[in-house]
């Protein structure tokens, strides 16, 4: 199949070589994409971090809630020496089930954050600015 290829007729006042001269364009689809794209850039990114956020905050609540719930519940707001058979066999059933994250080291430092923060209301304050590690931080320092 051969393409056959159409010139336009040139004009009486217009030749064939007029149409190679160069002339204003549009922008190109690039140059109009720019500031598009920059906007769309900084949409999903702030989106990526307010979800980080939120995730972040939503983990760190559900942290507390763990940590109070070994702490009155199993505990009882000691420190009995039979915690640490418990936290061990609470994160064997746990990791096995979710996976990493739920060791006893982990689950101690739980149950540390729920000492340290026994108040859900300030907890929930804290969370809309400090992540996870900045709490793994803050309940070991002394009052």
């Amino acid at each position: 199949m051969w393409l056959s290829v159409t010139w336009p007729r040139p004009s009486s006042r217009r030749c064939l070589c007029d149409l190679w001269k160069p002339r204003t364009l549009a922008p190109k689809p690039a140059a109009l994409a720019a500031p598009l794209l920059a906007d769309i850039r900084e949409l999903i990114l702030t989106a990526r971090e307010d979800v980080a956020r939120t995730i972040n905050a939503g983990l760190t609540l559900l942290f507390w809630e763990i940590g109070t719930r070994i702490r009155t519940d199993v505990l009882k707001e000691k420190r009995a020496d039979y915690g640490k058979e418990i936290l061990h066999t609470l994160s064997a059933q746990l990791e096995a089930e979710f996976g990493r994250g739920f060791s006893q080291r982990n689950l101690a430092h739980l149950v540390t954050l729920s000492e340290a923060f026994p108040d859900r209301d300030i907890l929930l304050t804290l969370c809309a600015k400090l992540g996870w590690s900045h709490f793994r931080s803050i309940i070991y320092l002394d009052d």
